[in-house]
C-alpha cells in the first residue's frame, strides 16, 4: 500500500524514469533541459505547487544505466494537462555522473531504507520524499541541491 501524503512532510517530490525503456539516458548525457513530466491525476499531483523540490531517479539495469537520483531542481508550477497528458513543469538540473546518487548507496543508508521508491519502484509518478528522509539525502546531494526541509502547502 503506497502511504497517504502529509504535505507537512513533504521534503521533495521524486519522479521516476526508466532509463531502459526511455531516452533519459541521451537526455542526461547532453544536459538537456527538462521543463516538463508526466504525473498520473490523483490528489499527489494537485499537491504540486511552484517552488517545491523535485529529484529525478533513472531506473534500470544497472549493466546499461545506474539507477539513483540523476537531477535535482524545483516545480514551477501545478500539474496541467498538456498534449492530452498531465504535465507538471519544472526546472531540473543534471548532477555530473560522479555525483549522482547511486541506488545502492541509498539502499545502504539505514535512513532511507523506507524511501517510497525501494518500497514501491512501480509505483505511478510522482512519488515523494519525506523531509527526515531528504535531510538524509543532502549528505549526497551536491551543494546547491539543499532546500529548507519544511514546505508549506499552497493553495
Amino acid at each position: 500500500m503506497i502511504r497517504a501524503l502529509n504535505l507537512e512532510d513533504l521534503g521533495s517530490w521524486l519522479l521516476k524514469a526508466n532509463g531502459m525503456t526511455s531516452d533519459i539516458a541521451e537526455v542526461a548525457a547532453r544536459r538537456e533541459p527538462v521543463r516538463r513530466f508526466c504525473v498520473r491525476p490523483g490528489y499527489r499531483a494537485r499537491l504540486m505547487a511552484a517552488g517545491q523540490p523535485v529529484l529525478l531517479w533513472v531506473s534500470g539495469d544497472r549493466r546499461r544505466v545506474t539507477p539513483g537520483i540523476w537531477a535535482a531542481g524545483e516545480l514551477t508550477g501545478p500539474a496541467l494537462v498538456a498534449d492530452g497528458k498531465l504535465r507538471v513543469p519544472l526546472e531540473l538540473r543534471w548532477l555530473d555522473d560522479d555525483r549522482r546518487v547511486h541506488r545502492d548507496t541509498v539502499r545502504s543508508d539505514g535512513r532511507l531504507a523506507d524511501l517510497e521508491v525501494l518500497r514501491q519502484p512501480q509505483a505511478a509518478n510522482p512519488s515523494f520524499v519525506t523531509a527526515e528522509q531528504m535531510a538524509a539525502l543532502r549528505a549526497y546531494l551536491p551543494d546547491g541541491c539543499g532546500w529548507t526541509p519544511a514546505l508549506s502547502p499552497r493553495g
